[in-house]
């Protein structure tokens, strides 16, 4: 993966200065391994310590999920309020929770420090398909509120659905007025920009064959090396080309997006009134949001090889067309796809390696968490390491079934979920 795959955010990217290949042996404090959005986050932060950084990227900048996922903000973690203090107890959940749902307000204010140009807005929308998913919304939102003072957020019955969206038939949902969504390329190449003027060198098409994180860190790439005090890991789905024990650890799901023609501000604003990014409760969800020069974004469908359909937009466009009937037939301008590396249980994975850290496995919650990430990596190296173990002592286990079972024994998996959706 060597460049920007075609796409709506490719199209429309801020411009940004290609940077060299690594060339040569160089020394440095901390080296980070992958350009998006986590090896970035931690290669400012670092930068930002006094740290003198080098980062490595297999393609260009953001070139990956970070700069093809839907652009969707959307706070905590994948497991709920409920599911957390039911597994590790009310203070321990209070604590992930105030961490995770820190996250929005570090987001917003690299954005805000940095002038960073991409598209920001604000509020996520998360709709109900089913009664139960309704009810389980309202007691996860009552356990937030109650562990951690979480402010921002409200059920919407059925009657205030058509305030904040304009199809799907939803039940109701819940608004969190915390979310948002935005360019995430743009973002992307924003956090690059502001790492290079804290003093970090960014070393793009340099994809690195070998890690030794001992002491020191020596990431090799075919034409250089780079000596480090500390390593950082930050390839999510291609972790197994640095670390094979972590590549266990996660699986691609390969998931679709589509851009329409620019629509008229009138009809853009009556599909989502509230202007908030969408997503269902589906466990094969639909998600979706308007540009800012008023496409619909949509996302929908997913597919469990690396192999993309022979035709993206039309292969998207069925989802699209059930959840608004009323965009039936419209022009499609760009569709592309890209892999959400997901863990077992979906939970993120935080550790150390020797004297490389690394985090992955977001499972659809990376466009918010991985800036913190790199956040509590940087702390973790400077010796302040309470909010990283924290996260790094979640429980994420290796998929089963070994090298050759362990991606056909987990689509079948998935495959069980995706029909609950149509019960």
């Amino acid at each position: 993966m060597s460049a920007h795959a075609p796409s709506y955010y490719a199209a429309t990217a801020k411009p940004f200065p290609a940077q060299p290949r690594l060339v040569g042996d160089i020394n440095a404090d901390v080296v980070v391994v992958g350009g998006g959005f986590t090896g970035l986050s931690a290669a400012l932060h670092c930068a930002e310590a006094g740290y003198s950084v080098v980062l490595l990227e297999a393609g260009q900048i953001g070139c990956a999920a970070s700069g093809r996922n839907g652009g969707q903000l959307i706070p905590g973690l994948r497991w709920g309020a409920v599911e957390l203090a039911e597994r590790f107890g009310e203070d321990t959940a209070r604590q992930l929770l105030v961490i995770a749902n820190s996250a929005g307000d570090l987001v917003r204010e690299r954005i805000a420090r940095h002038a960073i140009a991409c598209d920001l807005r604000q509020g996520h929308f998360h709709a109900a398909v089913k009664p139960a998913h309704l009810d389980d919304m309202r007691r996860e939102l009552a356990m937030l509120e109650r562990l951690t003072g979480y402010r921002g957020a409200s059920i919407v019955e059925r009657g205030g659905v058509c305030d904040q969206v304009a199809g799907g038939d939803y039940l109701g949902g819940l608004f969190d007025a915390n979310g948002g969504h935005f360019h995430p390329l743009n973002y992307a190449l924003g956090l690059a920009g502001a790492a290079m003027a804290a003093g970090v060198r960014i070393f793009e098409h340099s994809p690195v064959t070998a890690v030794d994180h001992g002491a020191p860190v020596i990431a090799t790439t075919a034409k250089g090396r780079v000596t480090a005090r500390h390593g950082v890991l930050a390839c999510d789905t291609m972790m197994d080309s640095v670390a094979r024990s972590l590549g266990r650890m996660t699986m691609g799901i390969a998931n679709y997006n589509v851009a329409t023609l620019p629509l008229s501000p009138e009809r853009a604003r009556a599909l989502i009134p509230s202007g908030a990014a969408v997503s269902d409760s589906r466990f094969v969800l639909n998600y979706f949001r308007l540009s800012a020069d008023d496409r619909l974004i949509f996302g929908g469908g997913e597919k469990y090889t690396r192999r993309p359909p022979a035709d993206v937009a039309e292969f998207v466009r069925p989802y699209l067309e059930k959840i608004f009937p009323q965009l039936k037939g419209v022009v499609i301008d760009h569709a592309w796809g890209g892999m959400v590396g997901v863990t077992l249980n979906r939970l993120p994975h935080f550790g150390r390696i020797g004297n490389s850290f690394f985090a992955h496995g977001w499972s659809g919650h990376g466009a918010l968490l991985t800036t913190l990430a790199g956040q509590l990596i940087a702390e973790a190296m400077r010796g302040t390491a309470e909010r990283f173990d924290l996260f790094a002592s979640l429980p994420v286990h290796p998929f089963p079934g070994g090298p050759l079972l362990r991606h056909p024994l987990s689509v079948v998996g998935m495959l069980w979920y995706a029909l609950r959706d149509r019960l």
